[in-house]
Parts: C-alpha cells; sequence; structure tokens
C-alpha cells in the first residue's frame, strides 16, 4: 500500500504542476474572452434562461431528442457536482493549502464557467440518439466525432470509469459514513449497506429514474446547506470582513497569514484550484455527459447551465463554507474533511442546529453524488464496451459503495486529485481544438434568440 501511495503522489505531483494548472486557467480565460465574457456582462439573462425558464418550461414532448428534461438533465449534474466537493474539498483544500485556497477555487470557478459552457454545447452537439430514444455522450464523442481523434475518446473513457469509482463511490460514501460515526457513532459498514442498497435500487432504475430523484434532491438539499451558512454569516457579521481578510491576505502571502503552516503561494493555488475543479467539475468533461440526455433543440440551450452550476457550486456554496470554517477557528485544528466542516457550523450556531444542518447536508449531497455519479460510469463503460456493460457496472458500483465506507479518507482525496488531473489533459485538447464550433455555436443562438445586445 505504501508503494502505491508514494507512486500516487508522484503522479499528483506531475498533474498538477504548474504547466496543467496554467493550461486550466488559461483555457478558462481564452473561452471568457472568446465568448463576450458571458459569465461577467449577461448574468441576468444566464439566471433567466436556467433557474427561472425551469419553473415555466414543460417537457418539450417525444418529438425532442434526449431522454430528461433540461431541468433534470441539469439537477443531475448540480447533484455531482454539489457534493462533497462543497462540504469536506473546501475543508480539505483549507486545511492543505490555507485559507487563501478559497481566493484560488473561486479565480479559477469564474473562468471555469465559460470552459464548461463549452463542455456542455459541445456534449451536446455530438451526442449520439438511438431508435429506442436513449443518447449516448459524453467528451469521448466530441473527441472522437468532432477531433476525429478516436484515441483521445478512448483514453477519457477509460480515465473516467476509475475517476467516477474513486471520487463518488469511495471519497462520498467515505465522507458519509465518516460523519454518521463521528456523529452518532453509527458503524461505517451500516452505511456501506444501507446507500449500497438504496443507490442500488435507483440506478438499476435507468438514468429516468436517476433524473426523477435529483430533481428532488438537489434543489432540497442545496438550500437547507446555504440558508444555515448565511444565517452562521449574518450572526457572525462583525468578523466577516476580518474573516476575509485573512482569506485574501492568505492567498498571496500564505506564510505571513498562516504562520508559515503554508509554504508557499504554489500550494495554495494548487489545492485551491484541485479542489475546486473537484468540486464544479469546469474542465473535466463529465457535464457532458449528463447534460447530453437533455431534451433540447439547439446545444446552448443546454450549455447556458454550465456557467450557473458553477457559480452556484464553487462561487457561492464553497465561499460559504471557507468563510465559516474560518470563522471558526479551526481550520488549523488538526481536523480534516466533513467533520471540520460540521465542527465549524457546531460552534457557529446555537444549540447544534448548525451541526446537524451539516451532517444532513453531507448525507444527501453524496447521496446525490453516489446516485449522479454512477451515469459517467454507465456513458464511460458504454463507449468502450457497448451497452451490455451496464449491469456490470451496476453491480460494481454497488461493491465500490461497500468498501468506500471502508477506506481511508486521506488517500482517496489523493487519488481523486489524481484521476481528476489525468483527465483534465484529454478534455482540454478537444475543447481547445474545438473553440471554433463551439464559439460559432454560441455566436448563431445569440443572433436568433437574444435581444439584449
Amino acid at each position: 500500500m505504501e508503494t502505491i501511495v508514494k507512486i500516487n503522489e508522484v503522479v499528483n505531483g506531475i498533474v498538477w504542476g504548474v504547466p496543467i494548472m496554467l493550461l486550466i486557467l488559461g483555457t478558462g480565460i481564452y473561452y471568457t474572452i472568446r465568448f463576450g465574457f458571458i459569465q461577467f456582462r449577461h448574468p441576468v439573462w444566464l439566471v433567466k434562461q436556467t433557474i427561472v425558464k425551469a419553473f415555466q418550461k414543460k417537457d418539450e414532448g417525444p418529438t425532442v431528442p434526449g431522454e430528461l428534461t433540461s431541468f433534470q438533465a441539469a439537477m443531475t449534474s448540480v447533484s455531482a457536482i454539489v457534493g462533497s466537493g462543497n462540504i469536506a474539498g473546501a475543508a480539505t483544500a483549507i486545511v492543505m493549502g490555507g485559507p487563501g485556497a478559497l481566493i484560488w477555487m473561486i479565480l479559477a470557478a469564474f473562468v471555469g464557467m465559460a470552459t464548461k459552457f463549452a463542455e456542455i454545447a459541445l456534449g451536446v452537439k455530438y451526442r449520439k440518439v438511438h431508435e429506442d430514444g436513449t443518447v449516448s455522450g459524453g467528451a469521448m464523442y466530441y473527441l472522437s466525432e468532432g477531433l476525429h481523434q478516436k484515441w483521445l475518446g478512448m483514453l477519457f473513457s477509460i480515465l473516467v470509469i476509475p475517476f467516477a469509482f474513486v471520487i463518488s463511490g469511495i471519497v462520498d460514501t467515505n465522507t458519509i459514513a465518516l460523519t454518521l460515526n463521528e456523529r452518532y457513532s453509527v458503524p461505517t459498514l451500516a452505511t456501506g449497506i444501507v446507500l449500497a442498497v438504496v443507490v442500488g435500487i435507483i440506478v438499476f432504475g435507468g438514468i429516468g429514474r436517476i433524473g426523477h430523484v435529483c430533481e428532488v434532491v438537489a434543489p432540497f438539499m442545496g438550500g437547507a446547506y446555504i440558508l444555515a451558512g448565511l444565517l452562521i454569516i449574518l450572526v457572525h457579521i462583525t468578523q466577516v470582513p476580518g474573516a476575509i481578510t485573512e482569506i485574501f491576505t492568505a492567498a498571496f502571502n500564505p506564510k505571513a497569514a498562516t504562520g508559515g503552516i503554508v509554504g508557499s503561494v504554489f500550494v495554495c493555488m494548487r489545492y485551491g484550484i484541485a479542489r475546486g475543479i473537484y468540486s464544479n467539475e469546469a474542465g473535466l468533461g463529465t457535464a457532458a455527459m449528463v447534460h447530453c440526455g437533455a431534451k433540447v433543440n439547439d446545444p446552448i440551450e443546454q450549455a447556458v447551465w454550465g456557467p450557473v452550476e458553477v457559480f452556484l457550486d464553487t462561487v457561492f456554496i464553497c465561499s460559504v463554507t471557507g468563510i465559516a470554517i474560518v470563522l471558526s477557528g479551526l481550520w488549523n485544528s488538526g481536523l480534516d474533511g466533513a467533520v471540520l466542516t460540521m465542527r465549524a457550523f457546531d460552534q457557529l450556531l446555537p444549540g447544534g442546529i448548525g451541526g446537524f444542518i451539516c451532517l444532513a447536508s453531507v448525507v444527501l449531497f453524496g447521496f446525490s453524488c453516489l446516485v449522479s455519479y454512477y451515469t459517467y460510469a454507465e456513458r464511460a463503460g458504454e463507449y468502450i464496451f457497448g451497452k451490455k456493460v451496464k449491469p456490470v457496472i451496476k453491480i460494481f458500483w454497488v461493491i465500490v459503495i461497500l468498501i468506500g465506507s471502508q477506506s481511508t479518507l486521506g488517500f482517496a482525496w489523493d487519488l481523486a486529485d489524481t484521476f481528476n488531473g489525468l483527465m483534465i489533459i484529454p478534455n482540454l485538447i478537444g475543447i481547445i481544438f474545438l473553440s471554433n464550433e463551439a464559439v460559432k455555436m454560441k455566436n448563431n443562438f445569440f443572433k436568433k434568440n437574444v435581444t439584449f445586445r
């Protein structure tokens, strides 16, 4: 095991080195410019086209290709990104990189909004609609069909399967199991068995059942956690300016702000950007695998969800988590992950209500990820082996949930970072070389449908 850990540390050091981080940020900046700074110039329009429209627009009907409504596809994607990354991931970033890691998470998220817009647009454009109405799609399809590099599509798919199993099957299960054990002494194996049974029932029901579950769970779970976080900020409003000052200082001068606990700006950036991407998935190409199933006539109709998802996930929810942790002063106490966030909420809200809400959110966030991340593994497995592999992936998914409840948190997070970094490379190659197509789709849609300019 020690050998595996050391090998993973070496690979991690390479995939999260300066060149890759510059590539991630550079791609986001490149698309931000080419899309005309869409996330900064038209935030109100983006919200109207997504959240507001979701409550007005019904199912497009059988004539429009796809398996899910636009809202169901978006909520399945939100269920995947709004999870352990927001509670445990943000906490881990602050522990490893200092409070300033939160700034780098947010900066990367703002440019990542444009990246995710492009990924979803290309994912919907190159999806395959089968005769039975089912849909196959994802980054592997725009790599093979758009870029005409089938080997890149195959490489991406090969990486997606362990990525999904580690990121959700292990990390999310582990996070839920550890928090329940820490709070109520629930045996981790018992948690694993219950999760395996419930998630198994849902994933064996198919993508339609997954979509219905996520459209109910995602808005509820996010709302409760955000309200608790905002309440913390309001109750401690006089201390918030000091916390924000500490966060900004630590982002650009970690040694001064952390007393030497964090050694350099690079370490702060590395953990902030890595955990941010783990949380919002901008640059990974995974969003295309869920959004490709949406019933839309134009790819841009679904791509508008990309910037909104990233904003809600990282700029909003991760910020709430990060500010709460810094306000509590517990970030360098030796606690880590969801347990740290839960203790911070406990300390900052009276009567233990904060910790309870945080615990409930951990369970709901993690559960929704276990349901939605299965879609990633299924899409990738189908691309490599065909539809016959779906039952096998379902069975393995349930088994890995059991394993995840007994795994080690630290190594699981490091392994998650490794697969994140490896997947980014083929995906960014694809969306960079297909940028002209993405920009053309966006411009054509705006000419026909947008009148505010």
